[in-house]
C-alpha cells in the first residue's frame, strides 16, 4: 500500500465549460489526509464529494450536485487527479462547470506537477477486485477481473470510415497516464452539435476543445495527436469516472462501446456486490463522511476525515 497524496501548493485555471458554455474559475487546493476528492461550489456555499452517491447526470458526461447545486464535466480533472494519484484536494468552482481546456487533461497534468505532489503519512485504501464483475446493457458491457495493479482495456465501434472499431489495453500509472491518456482530446460528430445544442449542451464546444468530426474526415488542422485518440479518451474518461468509487481499484477493467452511463451504472453493480471486492485499508474501520452542508455563502467547510465505507444499493 502507499501512502496518500495530496498537492503541495494552490493552483488555479479559468476557462469555458464544454456544454454550458459559461466560464468558470477553478482553484486546486491541498487537502488533509482522508479527505478525498471534494467540490466546493463557492458561489452555491455547496460541498460535494466527488463519490457516486451524488452522481445526477451522465447525459455526454459526468455531473454530481447536492442539494440543487451541481458541477458538470468533472471527469477530466478527476481522471487526472486519480492518474497522478492524487487522492486528497479540495476543488474550488465559481460555476456549474469544469472548463474543457483544450478537450485532454495535458494543461491539468501541467498544473498538478507544478503545484507539485505530496506523500502524507498515511497509508491509502484501495478497493480489490476478488472475483469478476459483469455490466451489460442494450448497447455496452464492462467486466471488471482480478489483476495486480490496475490495467484497463477499451473496445470502441462507430459507423464512420475514420473511426471504425479501436481498441486498446494499459496498465495505469503515473507514466503511462501522462504520456498515453492525458493528451487524448474529447471528440464529436458535426452532424450531433445542433442536436447537442438545442438540448443545451455543446454551448462551449469548438475545434479549440474538441475533436471535431465530418463524414470526410477531421475538421481541426493540427490533425490527431494519436492515430487512435478516440479510444484513448475514453479511457481517460472511463478513468475519472471510476475514480467516483472513492478509492483506487486495483483490477483489469474491460470497457466494450461505454460511456459514461455504462461507467457509473458498472460501478453500482460493483460496490453493491461485496463478494466480488474488498476495500484493503490499514485501519480496522474507515470512518464515514463528516461534512456540514449547511454553509452560508463565502463560508470555508471545515473537513474532517471523510473516507467513506462504499454505498449501498
Amino acid at each position: 500500500m502507499r501512502l496518500q497524496r495530496t498537492i503541495k501548493k494552490e493552483t488555479v485555471f479559468s476557462g469555458i465549460g464544454l456544454h454550458t458554455g459559461k466560464y468558470s474559475t477553478v482553484r486546486l487546493k491541498p487537502a488533509p489526509r482522508d479527505t478525498g476528492v471534494v467540490f466546493y461550489r463557492i458561489d452555491k456555499g455547496a460541498i460535494i464529494r466527488a463519490n457516486l452517491t451524488y452522481v445526477v447526470d451522465t447525459a455526454f458526461a459526468t455531473t454530481i450536485g447536492f442539494d440543487g447545486a451541481k458541477v458538470k464535466t468533472i471527469e477530466h480533472l478527476l481522471a487526472t487527479a486519480a492518474g497522478l494519484g492524487i487522492d486528497n484536494i479540495i476543488i474550488e468552482i465559481d460555476g456549474p462547470e469544469i472548463p474543457i481546456m483544450d478537450g485532454s487533461s495535458t494543461k491539468l497534468v501541467g498544473l498538478f506537477l507544478e503545484a507539485g505532489i505530496a506523500k502524507q503519512g498515511k497509508k491509502a485504501s484501495f478497493i480489490k477486485i476478488v472475483k469478476p464483475v459483469v455490466y451489460e446493457d442494450a448497447h455496452s458491457r464492462v467486466v471488471a477481473l482480478p489483476y495486480k495493479g490496475m490495467r484497463i482495456s477499451y473496445y470502441i465501434s462507430f459507423g464512420h470510415h475514420l473511426l471504425g472499431q479501436q481498441e486498446l489495453t494499459l496498465d495505469i500509472n503515473k507514466e503511462n497516464f501522462i504520456k498515453e491518456v492525458a493528451p487524448a482530446r474529447t471528440f464529436g460528430f458535426l452532424s450531433d452539435v445542433e442536436r447537442l445544442r438545442a438540448n443545451g449542451l455543446a454551448r462551449g464546444g469548438s475545434i479549440d476543445n474538441a475533436v471535431i468530426v465530418d463524414d470526410k474526415g477531421i475538421l481541426n488542422t493540427t490533425g490527431l495527436r494519436f492515430a487512435d485518440e478516440f479510444v484513448r479518451h475514453k479511457i481517460l474518461d472511463s478513468i475519472g469516472d471510476l475514480s467516483l468509487a472513492g478509492f483506487p481499484i486495483e483490477g483489469h477493467i474491460v470497457f466494450e462501446k461505454a460511456g459514461h452511463t455504462a461507467n457509473i451504472n458498472f460501478l453500482r453493480k460493483l460496490l453493491s456486490s461485496p463478494d466480488c471486492y474488498s476495500l484493503i485499508s490499514d485501519v480496522d474501520q474507515i470512518p464515514r463522511q463528516a461534512l456540514n452542508y449547511n454553509l452560508k455563502k463565502g463560508e470555508y467547510p471545515k473537513f474532517q476525515s471523510t473516507l467513506e465505507v462504499c454505498p449501498t444499493f
